[in-house]
């Protein structure tokens, strides 16, 4: 298993990122699959499948475990009030990650997005924050890496 994000990448690093870490499918954890500003157009869900597909990568939506508006929500809150903006933040709220493990991670059955992983290539989570510290994908890995022995790399920008 490995996660990935999209600041600090552009289409070509992004993919060939994904190529060196030789991921087969590309878990998309976001709620809106859209990406703010130009420069991130390419991670856009639409042009983003059809770069996966042309590189034989596959993917997959996985809406369950996105955070829900409320939750992102409190996180931009927290990140006013210690002045950050969402592509400068570094860690989670405390609060956003108790409720999002409660409120969505515990109810979600990871087990059977375990099964349905093929034993023999690597799978992303993905979403948008370069640094999975500062995303719910952390939150989703370590869950794995606990309960299921799931070895976990982060793939950030070179």
């Amino acid at each position: 298993m490995a996660t990935i994000g999209v600041y600090g990448f552009d289409d070509e690093s992004f993919l060939r990122r994904l190529r060196q870490a030789d991921v087969r499918l590309l878990l998309d954890l976001r709620q809106r699959r859209g990406v703010r500003g130009p420069e991130y157009a390419w991670a856009n869900s639409a042009r983003l499948q059809r770069a996966l597909a042309a590189a034989d990568i596959r993917y997959r939506h996985v809406k369950e475990l996105a955070p829900t508006t409320e939750l992102r929500q409190l996180q931009y809150r927290e990140d006013d009030r210690q002045g950050v903006g969402k592509r400068d933040r570094v860690a989670l709220a405390p609060e956003y990650a108790e409720r999002y493990t409660r409120e969505i991670l515990d109810p979600f059955d990871l087990g059977a997005l375990v099964a349905e992983l093929r034993g023999d290539s690597m799978a992303a989570l993905f979403c948008v924050e370069r640094d999975p510290e500062a995303c719910h994908r952390s939150l989703v890995a370590e869950r794995l890496r606990a309960e299921y022995g799931l070895p976990v790399t982060d793939l950030r920008p070179d």
